[in-house]
């Protein structure tokens, strides 16, 4: 989970985009891809979940975003994200 704050109005809605066209079939086609979820919290706050089937491969993941945020949305994000990793314990979908 990544928490990004301090954002101006309008850019989660650009970061969306970007987000959505670029990132997400790029972390979608890594191995143990299980989903993506951008959140916008309002006031300046968005959240992103990824999920993946291990450990590894989120690491994995993890090094391909950092080069694409790095490369893409530098100039967007005016603060470093707050990182949280974890273990899913529950999973309930309808």
């Amino acid at each position: 989970m990544r928490r990004y704050e301090g954002l101006s109005p309008g850019t989660i809605e650009e970061i969306t985009k970007l987000v959505k066209e670029e990132f997400v079939p790029i972390v979608s086609a890594g191995a143990g891809f299980i989903g993506y979820h951008l959140v916008d919290a309002g006031n300046g706050v968005m959240a992103t979940i990824s999920l993946f089937e291990t450990e590894a491969a989120a690491e994995e993941s993890n090094k391909a975003a950092a080069s694409w945020v790095k490369e893409t949305l530098s100039g967007l994000l005016p603060n470093s994200p707050q990182i949280t990793a974890g273990e899913v314990r529950i999973d309930k979908t309808a």
